[in-house]
């Protein structure tokens, strides 16, 4: 039965690893014949986004758009240019988005300082909730005072207060 199990299990890790390796999606034909220009090539692509997958770099997204950043790269770095001169080529036409990791200007701060405000008012809000929890079952553990039972008490006439002694003296 452990050997069913573990062949189960591993039927199930198979496609998970496969889909956390990288896709590598560079087409045979996008590769230079120059190895030295190829890996230029690669360099920059990873640092430029997919615009259509948002989450990949263009080196990694089988989109059409991506084959066609991918070829412009190769374009440029063919024609001579740095690959700063290239990242800059691309940015003028695209934006800051298209980096996968935008540099910190007016404009782009809110993708670096926006994680860190979500991350503190979240746990300002776990702390609040927390804290009015524990006071709500602090104060449901003690014991609470009947106003309307003290009253009555205090409206007892002098017989049914004897009577009161009586009975609880007696039990």
């Amino acid at each position: 039965m452990s050997q069913l199990r573990a062949f189960v299990f591993a039927l199930y890790l198979v496609p998970v690893v496969l889909l956390c390796l990288p896709a590598a999606a560079v087409q045979p034909d996008e590769i230079l014949a120059d190895p030295q220009l190829e890996e230029r090539a690669r360099v920059v692509s990873k640092d430029l986004r997919c615009l259509v997958c948002q989450n990949q770099s263009i080196d990694d997204s089988d989109a059409e758009l991506a084959r066609d950043l991918r070829l412009l790269v190769r374009e440029r770095i063919q024609a001579g240019d740095t690959n700063t001169q290239v990242t800059d080529y691309v940015v003028s036409r695209y934006g800051d988005f298209v980096l996968l990791k935008p540099p910190l200007k007016a404009s782009t701060i809110v993708l670096w300082v926006g994680p860190a405000v979500a991350f503190i008012v979240g746990m300002i809000a776990l702390i609040l909730f927390f804290r009015r929890r524990y006071q709500v079952t602090a104060s449901s553990t003690q014991p609470q005072t009947n106003m309307a039972t003290m009253t009555t008490m205090t409206a007892l006439s002098e017989d049914d207060r004897k009577r009161l002694d009586k009975l609880m003296g007696d039990s």
